[in-house]
């Protein structure tokens, strides 16, 4: 066989390898982590089995003190994209996988979001920020933007963008997940609207203040036990009780990530109950759909 013939061969070989390789590649799922429950739904239901959905912290762990596994530090190493969301332990940890694996493509589905200061027991309130704002010891961001399904929605356009970007063949499958779930989520605002519309009680109370985006959404204002992580002082104490006898109020929220101790203390107090609500849940449209029906139970 001539020299020419067989160079054009196995040329002809080799190129055949690549195509090869490149249909499987893209046929492959895209490997993803995210911070927390709740984000996971949205990947998925964005990306469908085009996506391969890794959570960092899992149900009963706390996104604020959270250190990922060995196990999940290697497995990031096979990932393409993470999307965090400004969880509290990403402050320690972010700046660490990014050096650990430089080629995951880190995508902060905060970006667009104005991001409000956290609810204090004090009830002190700063204005909003900018996503990106510099933070100081007296003014904390608030990180539970998932808690909102309007801004829920403006992350999950983010997270279909960067889907788009990572794999452009498959834009339409990712812009149909996207529009469906949407439109899921509009469903449930209103519904949510309709759910909390008419109540003169506007006010509810909760241990941990993990739901300022929800209440901003629907009119509503939540009233928090904890500040900064730490229960209140007796002092602070018997004022929330105060509070929450001149409100009205009758339910005290929890989650299960915290301590009850000192909801059970007010709720005793006040005569009222202590009910969990979850804002780590996986099922994230299931879940709000269930937290608006339990807090019309807390509102008048």
């Amino acid at each position: 066989m001539k020299t020419g013939l067989l160079l054009q061969r196995i040329t002809f070989f080799l190129f055949g390898l690549a195509v090869v390789s490149a249909s499987v590649w893209a046929s492959e799922p895209l490997g993803i982590f995210v911070s927390i429950l709740p984000q996971k739904q949205i990947v998925e239901r964005i990306g469908g089995d085009a996506v391969k959905v890794d959570v960092l912290v899992l149900p009963g762990q706390s996104p604020a003190t959270y250190d990922p596994t060995p196990q999940q530090m290697v497995a990031l190493a096979k990932s393409q994209v993470y999307f965090r969301i400004g969880a509290p332990f990403e402050k320690t940890w972010i700046p660490k996988i990014q050096q650990a694996h430089p080629n995951l493509k880190m995508v902060d589905t905060r970006q667009g979001i104005t991001l409000q200061p956290i609810t204090r027991h004090d009830h002190s309130h700063a204005g909003p920020l900018k996503m990106g704002a510099p933070a100081t010891a007296a003014v904390q961001l608030d990180p539970h933007i998932w808690t909102s399904p309007p801004l829920a929605k403006q992350q999950a356009a983010t997270i279909r963008d960067a889907l788009v970007a990572k794999r452009p063949a498959l834009r339409a499958r990712f812009e149909a997940g996207y529009a469906r779930y949407a439109a899921e989520l509009d469903a449930l605002d209103a519904e949510l609207r309709q759910r909390l519309s008419g109540k003169a009680q506007r006010r509810f109370m909760v241990f941990h203040p993990a739901w300022g985006y929800f209440a901003d959404a629907y009119g509503l204002q939540q009233i928090p036990i904890e500040s900064e992580g730490k229960e209140p002082s007796p002092k602070a104490l018997a004022r929330i009780i105060d509070r929450a006898k001149a409100e009205g109020i009758r339910v005290i929220f929890v989650q299960k990530q915290f301590s009850r101790t000192a909801a059970e203390q007010v709720a005793r107090a006040i005569g009222g109950e202590v009910v969990a609500i979850d804002p780590l849940a996986e099922d994230f449209i299931g879940n709000m759909r269930d937290v608006g029906k339990v807090l019309v139970r807390g509102l008048r």
